[in-house]
Protein backbone atom coordinates (compact mmCIF):
# COMPACT_ATOMS: atom_id res chain seq x y z
CA UNK A 1 0.00 0.00 0.00
CA UNK A 2 2.98 2.34 -0.23
CA UNK A 3 4.65 4.81 2.12
CA UNK A 4 3.04 7.48 4.31
CA UNK A 5 5.18 10.33 5.65
CA UNK A 6 3.35 11.94 8.59
CA UNK A 7 3.43 15.36 10.27
CA UNK A 8 6.36 16.91 8.40
CA UNK A 9 7.08 20.43 7.22
CA UNK A 10 6.56 19.72 3.52
CA UNK A 11 8.21 21.84 0.81
CA UNK A 12 5.23 21.75 -1.54
CA UNK A 13 4.86 22.52 -5.24
CA UNK A 14 6.85 24.55 -7.74
CA UNK A 15 6.83 27.62 -5.48
CA UNK A 16 8.27 25.61 -2.54
CA UNK A 17 5.51 26.57 -0.14
CA UNK A 18 6.08 25.26 3.41
CA UNK A 19 3.01 23.35 4.64
CA UNK A 20 2.43 21.09 7.62
CA UNK A 21 1.14 17.96 5.92
CA UNK A 22 1.39 14.24 5.25
CA UNK A 23 2.72 12.77 2.00
CA UNK A 24 1.33 9.55 0.54
CA UNK A 25 3.44 7.55 -1.93
CA UNK A 26 1.93 4.75 -4.00
CA UNK A 27 4.10 2.91 -6.49
CA UNK A 28 6.77 5.37 -7.63
CA UNK A 29 4.58 8.49 -7.43
CA UNK A 30 3.38 10.99 -4.86
CA UNK A 31 -0.39 10.53 -4.84
CA UNK A 32 -1.55 12.81 -2.05
CA UNK A 33 -0.27 15.74 0.03
CA UNK A 34 -2.72 16.80 2.75
CA UNK A 35 -3.28 17.03 6.47
CA UNK A 36 -4.32 13.92 8.39
CA UNK A 37 -4.07 11.32 5.63
CA UNK A 38 -5.50 8.10 7.05
CA UNK A 39 -5.07 5.70 4.11
CA UNK A 40 -3.32 2.49 5.10
CA UNK A 41 0.34 2.19 4.12
CA UNK A 42 2.93 -0.56 4.43
CA UNK A 43 5.42 1.91 5.90
CA UNK A 44 4.66 4.97 8.02
CA UNK A 45 7.46 7.48 8.63
CA UNK A 46 6.99 9.97 11.47
CA UNK A 47 8.41 13.28 10.23
CA UNK A 48 7.50 15.34 13.28
CA UNK A 49 10.10 18.10 13.63
CA UNK A 50 11.51 17.19 10.23
CA UNK A 51 11.42 18.70 6.75
CA UNK A 52 10.17 16.72 3.76
CA UNK A 53 12.10 18.03 0.77
CA UNK A 54 12.35 17.13 -2.90
CA UNK A 55 15.43 14.99 -3.40
CA UNK A 56 18.44 16.81 -4.80
CA UNK A 57 19.48 16.56 -8.45
CA UNK A 58 23.26 16.61 -8.91
CA UNK A 59 23.50 17.80 -12.51
CA UNK A 60 27.23 17.22 -12.98
CA UNK A 61 29.55 14.77 -11.30
CA UNK A 62 32.05 11.97 -11.87
CA UNK A 63 30.86 9.61 -9.16
CA UNK A 64 33.70 7.02 -9.19
CA UNK A 65 36.28 9.79 -8.62
CA UNK A 66 35.68 9.56 -4.88
CA UNK A 67 38.57 7.08 -5.06
CA UNK A 68 40.88 10.06 -5.73
CA UNK A 69 39.53 12.24 -2.93
CA UNK A 70 42.45 14.17 -1.40
CA UNK A 71 45.12 12.65 -3.66
CA UNK A 72 45.82 15.76 -5.77
CA UNK A 73 44.64 18.96 -4.11
CA UNK A 74 45.57 22.63 -4.53
CA UNK A 75 46.62 22.43 -8.19
CA UNK A 76 45.59 24.23 -11.42
CA UNK A 77 43.13 22.28 -13.60
CA UNK A 78 45.46 21.12 -16.38
CA UNK A 79 48.26 20.17 -13.96
CA UNK A 80 45.68 18.37 -11.82
CA UNK A 81 44.27 16.49 -14.83
CA UNK A 82 47.36 15.70 -16.87
CA UNK A 83 49.88 14.95 -14.12
CA UNK A 84 47.74 13.46 -11.38
CA UNK A 85 44.21 12.38 -12.37
CA UNK A 86 44.68 10.94 -15.87
CA UNK A 87 47.74 8.80 -14.91
CA UNK A 88 45.78 7.33 -11.98
CA UNK A 89 42.69 6.79 -14.10
CA UNK A 90 44.81 4.73 -16.49
CA UNK A 91 45.18 2.19 -13.66
CA UNK A 92 41.45 1.83 -13.08
CA UNK A 93 39.91 -1.51 -14.06
CA UNK A 94 36.15 -1.92 -14.66
CA UNK A 95 35.86 -3.44 -11.17
CA UNK A 96 37.70 -0.51 -9.59
CA UNK A 97 35.35 1.93 -11.33
CA UNK A 98 32.36 -0.04 -10.08
CA UNK A 99 33.72 0.11 -6.54
CA UNK A 100 34.12 3.88 -6.93
CA UNK A 101 30.54 4.11 -8.16
CA UNK A 102 29.35 2.25 -5.06
CA UNK A 103 31.24 4.74 -2.89
CA UNK A 104 29.69 7.68 -4.76
CA UNK A 105 26.21 6.16 -4.57
CA UNK A 106 26.57 5.62 -0.83
CA UNK A 107 27.60 9.24 -0.31
CA UNK A 108 24.73 10.55 -2.43
CA UNK A 109 22.11 8.44 -0.64
CA UNK A 110 23.41 9.62 2.73
CA UNK A 111 23.24 13.29 1.70
CA UNK A 112 19.82 13.33 0.05
CA UNK A 113 20.73 13.24 -3.64
CA UNK A 114 18.17 11.19 -5.52
CA UNK A 115 19.20 11.81 -9.15
CA UNK A 116 22.58 12.54 -10.72
CA UNK A 117 24.15 13.11 -14.13
CA UNK A 118 27.49 11.32 -14.35
CA UNK A 119 30.42 11.31 -16.77
CA UNK A 120 33.18 8.72 -16.60
CA UNK A 121 34.16 5.43 -18.25
CA UNK A 122 33.12 1.78 -17.82
CA UNK A 123 29.66 3.27 -17.33
CA UNK A 124 28.00 -0.10 -17.86
CA UNK A 125 29.65 -1.17 -14.57
CA UNK A 126 28.59 2.09 -12.93
CA UNK A 127 25.04 1.33 -14.09
CA UNK A 128 25.09 -2.02 -12.29
CA UNK A 129 26.10 -0.32 -9.04
CA UNK A 130 23.47 2.42 -9.39
CA UNK A 131 20.73 -0.09 -10.19
CA UNK A 132 21.55 -1.92 -6.96
CA UNK A 133 21.85 1.31 -4.94
CA UNK A 134 18.40 2.45 -6.04
CA UNK A 135 19.38 5.92 -7.24
CA UNK A 136 18.26 7.59 -10.45
CA UNK A 137 21.36 7.81 -12.62
CA UNK A 138 21.98 9.45 -16.00
CA UNK A 139 25.27 7.99 -17.14
CA UNK A 140 27.55 9.31 -19.87
CA UNK A 141 30.75 7.81 -21.21
CA UNK A 142 33.34 10.61 -21.37
CA UNK A 143 34.55 10.61 -24.99
CA UNK A 144 38.01 12.00 -25.85
CA UNK A 145 39.65 11.64 -29.27
CA UNK A 146 42.14 14.56 -29.31
CA UNK A 147 41.63 14.91 -33.09
CA UNK A 148 42.79 11.38 -33.91
CA UNK A 149 40.39 9.80 -36.49
CA UNK A 150 41.17 6.27 -35.28
CA UNK A 151 40.38 7.33 -31.72
CA UNK A 152 37.18 9.00 -32.93
CA UNK A 153 35.95 5.70 -34.31
CA UNK A 154 36.94 3.80 -31.16
CA UNK A 155 35.25 6.32 -28.86
CA UNK A 156 31.99 6.22 -30.79
CA UNK A 157 32.08 2.42 -30.83
CA UNK A 158 32.65 2.32 -27.06
CA UNK A 159 29.85 4.80 -26.37
CA UNK A 160 27.42 2.73 -28.42
CA UNK A 161 28.55 -0.45 -26.66
CA UNK A 162 27.96 1.12 -23.25
CA UNK A 163 24.58 2.47 -24.35
CA UNK A 164 23.55 -1.02 -25.45
CA UNK A 165 24.71 -2.56 -22.14
CA UNK A 166 22.88 0.05 -20.06
CA UNK A 167 19.69 -0.36 -22.09
CA UNK A 168 19.83 -4.13 -21.46
CA UNK A 169 19.27 -3.36 -17.77
CA UNK A 170 15.80 -2.16 -18.80
CA UNK A 171 15.43 0.35 -15.97
CA UNK A 172 13.71 3.72 -16.12
CA UNK A 173 16.03 4.82 -13.29
CA UNK A 174 19.28 4.24 -15.18
CA UNK A 175 19.66 6.01 -18.51
CA UNK A 176 22.52 6.44 -20.98
CA UNK A 177 23.64 9.96 -21.97
CA UNK A 178 26.17 10.92 -24.67
CA UNK A 179 29.17 12.62 -23.07
CA UNK A 180 31.83 14.14 -25.34
CA UNK A 181 34.31 15.48 -22.79
CA UNK A 182 34.84 19.03 -24.11
CA UNK A 183 35.42 20.97 -27.35
CA UNK A 184 39.17 21.12 -26.62
CA UNK A 185 39.49 17.33 -26.24
CA UNK A 186 37.06 16.31 -29.01
CA UNK A 187 37.28 16.75 -32.76
CA UNK A 188 34.55 18.42 -34.79
CA UNK A 189 33.92 15.04 -36.44
CA UNK A 190 33.27 13.42 -33.05
CA UNK A 191 31.01 16.25 -31.90
CA UNK A 192 28.95 16.12 -35.09
CA UNK A 193 28.56 12.35 -34.84
CA UNK A 194 27.48 12.61 -31.20
CA UNK A 195 24.87 15.16 -32.21
CA UNK A 196 23.55 12.82 -34.90
CA UNK A 197 23.51 9.77 -32.63
CA UNK A 198 21.84 11.60 -29.75
CA UNK A 199 19.04 12.81 -32.02
CA UNK A 200 18.66 9.39 -33.61
CA UNK A 201 18.53 7.57 -30.26
CA UNK A 202 16.67 10.32 -28.37
CA UNK A 203 19.38 10.65 -25.75
CA UNK A 204 20.62 13.65 -23.80
CA UNK A 205 24.11 15.10 -24.25
CA UNK A 206 26.38 16.51 -21.57
CA UNK A 207 29.70 18.26 -22.21
CA UNK A 208 32.22 20.46 -20.35
CA UNK A 209 32.20 23.94 -21.88
CA UNK A 210 34.14 27.14 -21.06
CA UNK A 211 35.38 25.84 -17.72
CA UNK A 212 38.68 27.75 -17.74
CA UNK A 213 40.13 30.84 -19.39
CA UNK A 214 42.89 28.66 -20.89
CA UNK A 215 40.31 26.39 -22.56
CA UNK A 216 38.50 29.37 -24.11
CA UNK A 217 41.84 30.73 -25.36
CA UNK A 218 42.76 27.36 -26.85
CA UNK A 219 39.48 27.13 -28.77
CA UNK A 220 39.80 30.75 -29.95
CA UNK A 221 43.31 30.04 -31.25
CA UNK A 222 42.24 26.83 -32.97
CA UNK A 223 38.88 27.93 -34.43
CA UNK A 224 38.72 31.70 -34.04
CA UNK A 225 35.59 31.63 -31.90
CA UNK A 226 34.31 30.77 -28.42
CA UNK A 227 33.42 27.18 -27.44
CA UNK A 228 29.69 28.04 -27.40
CA UNK A 229 29.78 29.71 -30.82
CA UNK A 230 31.76 26.76 -32.18
CA UNK A 231 29.19 24.26 -30.90
CA UNK A 232 26.34 26.35 -32.24
CA UNK A 233 27.95 26.71 -35.65
CA UNK A 234 28.14 22.92 -36.06
CA UNK A 235 24.51 22.45 -35.01
CA UNK A 236 25.41 20.76 -31.73
CA UNK A 237 23.32 22.75 -29.25
CA UNK A 238 19.70 22.10 -28.32
CA UNK A 239 17.33 21.65 -25.39
CA UNK A 240 18.73 18.14 -24.89
CA UNK A 241 22.23 19.49 -24.11
CA UNK A 242 23.50 20.05 -20.57
CA UNK A 243 26.67 22.14 -20.44
CA UNK A 244 28.89 21.69 -17.38
CA UNK A 245 30.55 24.76 -15.83
CA UNK A 246 29.99 27.63 -18.30
CA UNK A 247 32.36 29.84 -16.31
CA UNK A 248 33.84 31.96 -19.13
CA UNK A 249 30.76 32.96 -21.10
CA UNK A 250 30.38 36.20 -23.04
CA UNK A 251 27.09 37.95 -23.78
CA UNK A 252 26.81 36.32 -27.22
CA UNK A 253 27.38 32.88 -25.68
CA UNK A 254 24.60 33.43 -23.15
CA UNK A 255 22.19 34.57 -25.86
CA UNK A 256 22.93 31.41 -27.86
CA UNK A 257 22.43 29.14 -24.83
CA UNK A 258 19.10 30.82 -24.07
CA UNK A 259 17.92 30.64 -27.67
CA UNK A 260 18.82 26.94 -27.98
CA UNK A 261 17.25 25.98 -24.64
CA UNK A 262 20.56 24.62 -23.29
CA UNK A 263 20.89 23.95 -19.54
CA UNK A 264 24.05 24.96 -17.66
CA UNK A 265 25.20 22.91 -14.66
CA UNK A 266 26.89 25.19 -12.13
CA UNK A 267 29.71 23.67 -10.02
CA UNK A 268 30.79 26.36 -7.55
CA UNK A 269 32.94 24.26 -5.20
CA UNK A 270 35.02 22.77 -8.02
CA UNK A 271 35.32 26.12 -9.83
CA UNK A 272 36.58 27.75 -6.63
CA UNK A 273 38.91 24.91 -5.65
CA UNK A 274 40.55 24.78 -9.09
CA UNK A 275 40.46 28.60 -9.31
CA UNK A 276 38.64 28.34 -12.63
CA UNK A 277 36.59 31.49 -12.12
CA UNK A 278 33.01 32.53 -11.34
CA UNK A 279 30.25 31.69 -13.79
CA UNK A 280 27.90 34.60 -14.71
CA UNK A 281 24.89 33.23 -12.85
CA UNK A 282 22.84 36.42 -12.82
CA UNK A 283 23.29 37.00 -16.55
CA UNK A 284 22.34 33.40 -17.35
CA UNK A 285 19.22 33.50 -15.19
CA UNK A 286 18.33 36.94 -16.53
CA UNK A 287 18.50 35.59 -20.08
CA UNK A 288 16.15 32.74 -19.16
CA UNK A 289 18.76 29.97 -19.23
CA UNK A 290 17.89 26.94 -17.09
CA UNK A 291 20.70 26.60 -14.52
CA UNK A 292 21.11 23.50 -12.37
CA UNK A 293 23.63 22.64 -9.68
CA UNK A 294 26.35 20.01 -9.58
CA UNK A 295 29.19 19.00 -7.30
CA UNK A 296 31.63 17.87 -10.00
CA UNK A 297 33.76 14.91 -8.87
CA UNK A 298 34.87 14.29 -5.31
CA UNK A 299 38.50 14.79 -6.39
CA UNK A 300 37.85 18.47 -7.08
CA UNK A 301 35.18 19.34 -4.50
CA UNK A 302 35.89 17.14 -2.30
CA UNK A 303 32.42 15.73 -1.58
CA UNK A 304 29.05 15.12 -3.24
CA UNK A 305 27.01 17.04 -0.66
CA UNK A 306 24.37 19.08 -2.50
CA UNK A 307 23.31 20.89 0.67
CA UNK A 308 26.83 22.24 1.05
CA UNK A 309 26.92 23.05 -2.67
CA UNK A 310 23.83 25.24 -2.33
CA UNK A 311 25.46 27.33 0.38
CA UNK A 312 28.65 27.74 -1.62
CA UNK A 313 26.67 28.80 -4.70
CA UNK A 314 24.74 31.42 -2.77
CA UNK A 315 27.76 32.87 -0.98
CA UNK A 316 30.04 32.87 -4.01
CA UNK A 317 27.75 35.02 -6.12
CA UNK A 318 26.88 37.41 -3.30
CA UNK A 319 30.51 38.27 -2.60
CA UNK A 320 31.49 38.26 -6.28
CA UNK A 321 28.73 40.74 -7.11
CA UNK A 322 29.03 42.66 -3.81
CA UNK A 323 25.26 42.18 -3.57
CA UNK A 324 23.60 40.12 -0.79
CA UNK A 325 20.36 39.83 -2.77
CA UNK A 326 21.99 37.80 -5.55
CA UNK A 327 21.55 33.98 -5.56
CA UNK A 328 18.86 34.05 -2.87
CA UNK A 329 18.05 30.85 -0.99
CA UNK A 330 14.96 29.93 -3.02
CA UNK A 331 16.74 30.48 -6.36
CA UNK A 332 19.61 28.22 -5.32
CA UNK A 333 17.24 25.59 -3.89
CA UNK A 334 15.37 25.59 -7.22
CA UNK A 335 18.67 25.03 -9.05
CA UNK A 336 19.39 21.99 -6.86
CA UNK A 337 15.97 20.41 -7.37
CA UNK A 338 13.44 21.44 -10.01
CA UNK A 339 15.87 22.97 -12.53
CA UNK A 340 17.97 19.81 -12.56
CA UNK A 341 14.91 17.60 -13.02
CA UNK A 342 13.69 19.77 -15.90
CA UNK A 343 17.07 19.48 -17.62
CA UNK A 344 16.80 15.69 -17.47
CA UNK A 345 13.19 15.70 -18.63
CA UNK A 346 11.80 13.97 -15.55
CA UNK A 347 8.77 14.86 -13.45
CA UNK A 348 10.71 15.27 -10.23
CA UNK A 349 12.35 17.97 -8.11
CA UNK A 350 8.97 18.88 -6.60
CA UNK A 351 6.73 17.39 -3.91
CA UNK A 352 3.32 17.40 -5.51
CA UNK A 353 0.66 14.92 -6.58
CA UNK A 354 1.69 13.02 -9.71
CA UNK A 355 5.42 13.68 -9.35
CA UNK A 356 8.05 10.99 -8.90
CA UNK A 357 8.52 9.98 -5.26
CA UNK A 358 12.12 11.20 -4.94
CA UNK A 359 12.28 12.66 -1.45
CA UNK A 360 14.73 13.55 1.32
CA UNK A 361 13.56 13.79 4.94
CA UNK A 362 15.83 16.14 6.89
CA UNK A 363 16.03 16.21 10.69
CA UNK A 364 15.56 19.78 11.94
CA UNK A 365 15.66 18.78 15.64
CA UNK A 366 19.23 20.04 15.93
CA UNK A 367 20.78 23.22 17.33
CA UNK A 368 22.07 24.51 13.99
CA UNK A 369 18.58 24.22 12.45
CA UNK A 370 16.53 25.78 15.22
CA UNK A 371 14.44 27.82 15.63
CA UNK A 372 12.65 27.00 12.38
CA UNK A 373 12.25 30.58 11.17
CA UNK A 374 12.75 29.84 7.47
CA UNK A 375 12.95 26.28 6.13
CA UNK A 376 14.50 27.05 2.70
CA UNK A 377 17.01 29.45 4.25
CA UNK A 378 18.02 26.85 6.83
CA UNK A 379 18.51 24.20 4.12
CA UNK A 380 20.73 26.51 2.04
CA UNK A 381 22.70 28.27 4.78
CA UNK A 382 22.62 26.01 7.86
CA UNK A 383 22.12 22.36 6.90
CA UNK A 384 24.58 19.77 5.60
CA UNK A 385 24.28 16.29 4.18
CA UNK A 386 24.58 14.62 7.58
CA UNK A 387 21.20 16.14 8.51
CA UNK A 388 19.44 13.95 5.94
CA UNK A 389 17.71 11.14 7.80
CA UNK A 390 15.72 9.31 5.12
CA UNK A 391 16.15 9.11 1.34
CA UNK A 392 13.43 7.80 -0.99
CA UNK A 393 13.87 7.27 -4.73
CA UNK A 394 11.19 6.05 -7.13
CA UNK A 395 8.96 5.20 -4.18
CA UNK A 396 11.60 2.97 -2.52
CA UNK A 397 13.29 3.74 0.79
CA UNK A 398 17.07 3.73 0.26
CA UNK A 399 17.95 5.10 3.70
CA UNK A 400 15.82 5.14 6.86
CA UNK A 401 16.98 6.83 10.07
CA UNK A 402 20.52 7.13 8.60
CA UNK A 403 20.74 3.40 7.84
CA UNK A 404 21.32 2.66 4.15
CA UNK A 405 19.10 -0.28 3.22
CA UNK A 406 20.24 -1.04 -0.32
CA UNK A 407 24.03 -1.19 0.06
CA UNK A 408 26.57 -2.78 2.42
CA UNK A 409 28.22 0.38 3.75
CA UNK A 410 31.10 -1.30 5.59
CA UNK A 411 32.07 -3.44 2.60
CA UNK A 412 32.02 -0.44 0.23
CA UNK A 413 34.26 1.65 2.50
CA UNK A 414 36.73 -1.21 3.00
CA UNK A 415 36.90 -1.94 -0.72
CA UNK A 416 37.61 1.71 -1.54
CA UNK A 417 40.57 1.72 0.86
CA UNK A 418 42.02 -1.44 -0.71
CA UNK A 419 41.75 -0.07 -4.24
CA UNK A 420 43.42 3.23 -3.39
CA UNK A 421 46.35 1.35 -1.86
CA UNK A 422 46.82 -0.38 -5.20
CA UNK A 423 46.63 2.73 -7.42
CA UNK A 424 48.30 5.30 -5.18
Amino acid sequence: MGILIKNGHVIYGEDFEIVKADVLIEGNRITKVARNINEGADTVIDATGKVVSPGFVNLHTHSPMGLFRGLADDLPLMDWLQNHIWPREAKLTPEYVKAGAYLGALEMIKTGTTTFLDMYFHMDRVAEAILEAGLRGYLSYGMIDLGDPEKTEKEIKEALREMEEIEKLNSERVQFVFGPHAPYTCSIALLKEVRRLASENRKLITIHVSETMAEVGQIAERYGKSPVVLLDDIGFLGSDVIVAHGVWLEGKDIQILARRGVTVAHNPASNMKLASGVMPLQKLLGAGVNVGLGTDGAASNNNLDMLEEMKLAALLHKVHNLDPTVADAKTVFRMATLNGARALGIKAGVIKEGYLADIAVINFAQPHLRPVNNVISHLVYSANGNDVETTIVDGKILMLDREVLTLDEERILDEAEKIVEKIR
